[in-house]
């Protein structure tokens, strides 16, 4: 076939409301043509379908519409059957317009329930069934046992357990108010409570819980409106226009929203709602659950049959070797090593290297096999031999294989008489890791495919296959039979402990002490692993420095270790999070890892959810007991499900974790099927805003503001951005879009700025950017970090007005920014009060002259305020984070007078450079007119200035305590493969930061030099600045 376009994808690429003429293949046989609009559902094609067939020979043959489903072929031209009728002949995109009409065969219900799920995650089911592999196929079982089981537990609740499920508490961190609101002696607080027919106010005690404000609400409306008293523990409270409610053992005051208004000055609208109400909702998701579990019972297969175990005793003596046998590499590209100059040749040899790898500790010599001449087919059929005994094997160990191109090439002799020189050098082509026991922990036997990964030998690398394997080299290596039977790993048996010792305390405690040790010597080895029982008993928290000098391979200790484990007091969260590095990838270390990790409350679990999302891609085995842990975590609150689901929707793109994250969001589904409908309602608006942001940057004309409203209002937009929860905060409802306020902005990307409104609360609007062709997950952990922040700052009464805004991942390089109403950058005010974009970086009272300009005389003592400590909370969050790029256009100010930092994409000390010259040279962003705007604009207010300095310091000092925290969440988000953070070495600016291994004293005394170096040298920032505004402005 010549090339070109087929098919009707530009068709499909329009936009309005045209009709298409559609070819319809009935099962009578009969052939019907007619037109269809692009926005007709499959629903509505089905009855024109009926119409249509009535005038037609044969129609007494066609039975009731719903024992037919329309099949097509897709996009990716695949027969895809078309039970989700709901959705728009626009949306399903058939590569031909041609729909055929079949009888339905097997459980419908299951089938519309599938094809839901597979719409949703962006993955078809029918591609884990076509793995054909055994391991996939029991997860699946396994989970979906699992998670069905959980749901049907869900529905037996009583309704205010079901309530914590589906609609979790919003909480501060600390149930007292902050010093800011109790100087203001707030006694009392009025709520408005709004009931079916009627609204009443009550004034309550702000630190009263949720059952007082309703009794005294029924109270009231009893005495007014002469009714019969009712209980209030059968009503809750929920916020207005918003799913979010109010209610268990937590002070008023410690909810977000009412704390929000208190701080604002607002009062609190709320509703009562009767338990009846929850009670139909969950009814409601009741029945959908039941219909298709029961519709599936009838059909459920048997239970997995248990397997025979055969062990592989100790006296297995043989070392452990492959055959590595041919690949199917026909000329491959060769990568040059990074940051070297290669010349594009063609290696004259082909070699494979293969090293045996417990976590990140090379278990013996890497081994090397022959080179072979480059061919179609490269062909070694060589034994590879490891020096290590099939007993001594740890549970966990993994090949890591490397493909490497052997390149001659010949050097000019410097004489005449001088034979030409032949320089040798290896690039690295390709690279593929599998682990040596099976997931039924029997030791792999055979032949094995592995197509490999571009680029150079990974061991901290997936273990799963290349699934592109059109374009990857393949390796074809044999696992001997080492006995006649199947060999298993062993279950470790129990051993007596170590006798203890008393004489080397010291020593063990000076090398427990130092916070630093990443390496030791082997006396210091030899040393620990002898008092190993004694770090149990007295520094529980080192864990893995025991972990990490453990010999794995060597049988005996892994006993000795693992029998340890079973007796070591549970960690709290801070330091067994630092446990679920690949450096750690034993079964017993991860499963006491995730013991620990169970007493994590919800809220911290969401802090730490990223992370948990990332160190999955770090598991051998599809199930492990994170999986298990964060599955049974988000079946049992809604918000955790809503944002595991957004996090590994966003990476499922990816080759390397896309059928393992594919899986994972499939189990969830199945375990909450009425969540489905809400998460696919925010997938099509994803959808539609994609497709705008398409239009906007890749038309073939300039696109204008008016041309993007024209866009939104069709009818199919307008019903795909209305009505919805939002995926930044599934409590807020995205009710209409306001079609008026909505554009793009100038920048690169064009983000689109959408404006929303609830009608149910009057003059509330909420705004949301989306960006196409940014990878946000950056943002997104710094962002988490500051909220991390500000909850630590808060748990010690210190409120330093941080705005962590909503930020969240949707897919590749597209995500959500939540906007922060009524702000502005600060290069805008400056530009704004001043006719010269040079001289307007150094307009010092532009600031304060803005303030004034948008807070009252009475109100502007609140907004300076607001902006000492907001600037105080930044100033110490971006050294910590080493945040770079901050020019005027980053940062930000509230008319209530918060300042905050935007877009970071430059972190941990990656400060922008341009000719090789550091444009950044303070270690945060503290200028004169900050300082101004802090001293109210009197240059003698030096008191202010020092209360600024006190609030700056007293962060800093929370945070370094703390500072491990810090440092094991950026670690487990190396899987994440950020660029600016890869390796251990990118996390080292962060351990100084923290002044880690110090006191607090000396780190203290550290920051008190950063604090004025930042002050004394900021005329640099106002000099960048001047350059970035004038390279910004666009005045005449």
């Amino acid at each position: 076939m010549p090339p070109g376009k087929y098919g009707m994808q530009e068709e499909w690429e329009k936009e309005g409301d045209q009709a298409i003429n559609m070819d319809f293949l009935l099962p009578t046989g009969i052939f019907l043509k007619f037109p269809v609009s692009r926005n007709d559902t499959i629903k509505n094609i089905k009855k024109m379908v009926w119409k249509n067939a009535r005038s037609e020979a044969l129609f007494c043959g066609l039975g009731d519409p719903d024992g037919y489903v329309f099949t097509c072929i897709n996009e990716t031209a695949e027969r895809e059957e078309l039970e989700e009728e709901s959705r728009r002949i626009s949306d399903v995109r058939p590569f031909m317009c041609v729909l055929r009409l079949v009888a339905r065969e097997g459980d419908r219900v299951e089938k519309l329930t599938n094809a839901q799920i597979s719409l949703l995650i962006g993955k078809g089911l029918h591609e884990f069934e076509a793995q054909k592999n055994d391991e996939v196929n029991e997860f699946r079982t396994k989970m979906r046992v699992f998670c069905e089981e959980k749901a049907q537990d869900r529905q037996s609740l009583p309704w205010q357990k079901w309530m914590e499920y589906s609609f979790p508490c919003e909480l501060e961190p600390c149930c007292s108010l902050p010093q800011s609101l109790k100087s203001k002696n707030i006694k009392k607080i009025f709520i408005n409570v709004k009931f079916e027919a009627s609204d009443v106010s009550s004034s309550v005690d702000p630190h009263d819980q949720p059952l007082a404000l309703m009794k005294s609400a029924l109270k009231k409306k009893a005495t007014v409106f002469r009714l019969m008293r009712q209980e209030p523990e059968d009503y809750t409270l929920q916020v207005n226009g918003r799913w979010d409610f109010i209610y268990g053992k937590h002070p008023l005051c410690q909810f977000k929203y009412i704390f929000s208004c208190l701080r604002n000055g607002q009062n609190p609208h709320l509703t009562m709602v009767h338990y009846s109400t929850i009670t139909k909702y969950q009814e409601e998701q009741g029945r959908m659950c039941s219909q298709v579990y029961k519709s599936r019972s009838l059909s459920r297969p048997p239970p997995l049959p248990l397997k025979k175990v055969r062990v592989c005793k100790s006296s297995t003596n043989n070392h452990l070797h492959t055959k590595v046998l041919k690949s199917s590499a026909s000329k491959p590209h060769v990568l040059p090593p990074s940051n070297h100059y290669c010349v594009s040749v063609v290696p004259l040899q082909l070699v494979v290297q293969a090293g045996l790898f417990h976590g990140s500790e090379l278990l013996c010599k890497v081994v090397t096999s022959s080179e072979v001449t480059v061919s179609s087919e490269p062909l070694w059929n060589q034994k590879l031999e490891f020096d290590i005994n099939v007993a001594d094997l740890p549970r966990m160990s993994r090949l890591c294989f490397a493909l490497y191109g052997v390149i001659e090439k010949t050097k000019k002799p410097r004489g005449t008489k001088k034979k030409n020189k032949k320089a040798v050098s290896d690039c690295p082509i390709a690279w593929v890791n599998t682990m040596v026991f099976d997931y039924k922990d029997q030791l792999k036997t055979g032949e094995f495919h592995l197509s490999t990964w571009p680029d150079l030998l990974n061991p901290m690398g997936t273990v799963e296959k290349n699934p592109n394997v059109d374009s990857a080299a393949e390796l074809l290596i044999h696992f001997p039979n080492i006995r006649p039977h199947p060999l298993y790993y062993p279950p470790l048996e129990k051993v007596p402990s170590p006798k203890r010792l008393h004489k080397t305390y010291f020593k063990l405690k000076e090398i427990m002490d130092n916070k630093n040790y990443t390496e030791f010597f082997e006396d210091e080895k030899e040393l620990l692993w002898k008092l190993r029982t004694e770090v149990r008993d007295h520094y529980p928290e080192s864990l893995s420095k025991l972990l990490l000098i453990t010999k794995w391979n060597k049988r005996e200790d892994v006993v000795q270790m693992v029998n340890l484990l079973r007796n070591w007091p549970d960690l709290p969260a801070i330091h067994a999070l630092e446990l679920l590095d690949y450096s750690f990838p034993d079964p017993a270390v991860r499963s006491f890892t995730i013991r620990c990790l169970r007493k994590l409350s919800d809220d911290e679990l969401l802090h730490y959810l990223i992370q948990l999302v990332q160190v999955l891609k770090y598991e051998s085995y599809l199930d492990c007991d994170l999986t298990t842990f964060l599955l049974e975590r988000a079946l049992s609150n809604r918000r955790i499900g809503h944002f595991l689901f957004w996090h590994l929707r966003s990476e499922t793109h990816v080759a390397s974790v896309g059928l393992r994250f594919g899986l994972i969001l499939e189990a969830y589904c199945r375990g909450n099927i009425h969540h489905i409908k809400l998460l696919t309602k925010q997938n099509e608006a994803l959808g539609k805003m994609k497709a705008l942001s398409d239009f906007v940057k890749l038309g073939s004309q300039k696109v204008t503001a008016e041309d993007l409203k024209q866009c939104i209002r069709q009818e199919s937009y307008l019903e795909a951005l209305s009505d919805l929860l939002s995926p930044l905060n599934p409590s807020i409802i995205l009710s209409e879009i306001c079609t008026d306020r909505c554009r793009f902005m100038d920048s690169k990307m064009k983000p689109l700025w959408l404006m929303f409104k609830n009608p149910a609360v009057e003059g509330d609007m909420v705004g949301i950017i989306f960006k196409n062709g940014d990878d946000l997950r950056q943002d997104m952990l710094t962002l988490q970090m500051i909220q991390l922040m500000e909850n630590l700052w808060k748990k010690e009464g210190l409120d330093l007005r941080m705005i962590p805004y909503g930020c969240l991942s949707t897919g590749n390089k597209m995500g959500l920014i939540e906007v922060v109403k009524n702000s502005d950058t600060i290069a805008n005010i400056q530009r704004n009060s001043s006719n010269s974009a040079a001289t307007a970086a150094f307009n010092k009272d532009a600031l304060l002259n803005w303030l004034k300009s948008k807070n009252p005389e009475d109100k502007l003592d609140q907004a300076i305020e607001e902006f000492t400590l907001s600037c105080a909370g930044y100033c110490v969050a971006t050294y910590v984070l080493g945040i770079g790029d901050r020019h005027n256009d980053n940062i930000m100010i509230r008319e209530t007078g918060q300042l905050f930092h935007i877009d970071f994409g430059h972190f941990l000390g990656n400060f922008k450079r341009k000719l090789g010259i550091n444009r950044e040279r303070v270690p945060f962003i503290l200028t004169y007119d900050f300082v101004h705007v802090i001293q109210q604009g009197r240059t003698n207010n030096s008191e202010k200035f020092e209360r600024f300095r006190e609030y700056c310091e007293r962060a800093y000092k929370i945070l370094c305590r703390n500072g491990t925290l810090f440092v094991n969440l950026f670690a487990m988000m190396k899987a994440a493969g950020l660029p600016e953070l890869t390796s251990f070495k990118d996390i080292q600016y962060l351990k100084d930061s923290l002044a880690l291994g110090k006191t607090e004293d000396e780190a203290l005394k550290n920051f008190k030099v950063k604090f004025n170096e930042a002050l004394r040298e900021s005329w640099k920032t106002k000099v960048n600045w001047m350059m970035h505004s004038l390279a910004k402005d666009n005045r005449p």
